[in-house]
């Protein structure tokens, strides 16, 4: 087990509603207000499964902001760089799912805590105790937080592995062109991306080729992309600076989906712990940041459902950092 953070994930802390049951708002049921965020969900995922990180992120003082606070307070996530912004409010994302399980997101994002980010918040010592630093693209949508954030990867370069997930949310730009811009532009202080080919394709990577798609993310610096494909698993393409050189795959986990919301998020977790825990075979940091995934998808809410690593041994058994 971990004792001392050796990931800062830095990202947005939000409410998700989530309905009872599929369907337009009207034939969904009741919304139960989950703990959510890109950037949260990766980082009590991180804590669930044994490997709690240090998490920079803004809180508003509201009832909301109170509602997200208890999670982590009932996480092992240190407080030293959770922040009260006493004049935001929390944001909150209405999720709707179709008949097949996929989902959409409604933003209410006035004045949110996720969009006040200050650059200079993380100290050079924080950032010199840690190996790994993850971003998050939905803190890159706006200002000052897409300058903190940008500002963060820049000051992390020298000193840990600097992560990015895009995490296309096309309700949280002016467009497209901005996001390719933003995105592509950040690559370059960037070592690992995590992505879907449909964040790729918004950011104007033009290829329907999944390993074509990940060596032209890499022509912009990353040294190891690492792409989700849905029921097709997923992809890894590293370069030979990457601890995963080459390429791997993973096909994913048989699994009775109730809910993908945070399981790209949860797989994420799952590849950083696998990494950071000196995992150096593609396939295998795969197999199991798909296991996360998979526990993810099977309640409601982002990371409901991964209450602990035995809950991962369902799917795989080798995890590096419990004995």
């Amino acid at each position: 087990m971990t004792d001392d953070p050796t990931v800062l994930v830095a990202g947005d802390t939000l409410v998700d509603f989530v309905p009872e049951r599929a369907g337009p708002p009207g034939a969904a049921g009741g919304y139960a207000p989950k703990f959510g965020g890109s950037g949260a969900n990766v980082a009590l995922a991180l804590d669930r499964i044994g490997v709690p990180p240090l998490f920079w992120t803004r809180l508003a003082a509201d009832d909301f902001g109170a509602f997200l606070r208890s999670h982590l307070d009932d996480s092992a996530i240190p407080d030293d760089l959770l922040v009260t912004d006493a004049d935001a409010r929390t944001t909150l994302a209405v999720v709707t799912h179709d008949e097949g399980g996929d989902r959409s997101f409604s933003f209410y994002r006035e004045d949110g805590a996720d969009t006040r980010f200050e650059p200079g918040s993380v100290s050079d010592t924080t950032l010199g105790s840690v190996s790994w630093v993850h971003t998050t693209g939905v803190t890159m949508s706006v200002e000052p937080s897409r300058t903190a954030t940008l500002e963060l990867q820049s000051r992390a370069g020298d000193r840990a592995t600097v992560s990015l997930d895009p995490n296309w949310r096309p309700e949280m730009w002016e467009s497209h062109y901005e996001f390719g811009a933003v995105v592509r532009g950040a690559l370059d202080t960037v070592d690992v991306v995590k992505a879907t080919p449909e964040d790729l394709e918004a950011a104007g990577f033009e290829t329907d080729d999944p390993e074509t798609l990940a060596r032209a993310v890499a022509d912009y610096g990353p040294h190891t992309v690492v792409l989700t494909l849905g029921g097709e698993g997923a992809l890894c393409y590293g370069t030979e600076e990457s601890p995963v050189s080459g390429w791997g795959r993973h096909g994913g986990y048989d699994v009775d989906v109730v809910d993908t919301t945070g399981a790209g998020d949860a797989f994420l977790a799952g590849f950083i712990a696998a990494l950071t825990h000196g995992v150096t075979d593609a396939e295998s940091a795969l197999a199991l940041a798909n296991a996360a995934g998979a526990v993810a998808t099977t309640q409601a809410g982002a990371v409901s459902a991964l209450t602990g690593f035995d809950r991962i041994r369902r799917f795989h058994d080798e995890i590096p950092w419990v004995e």
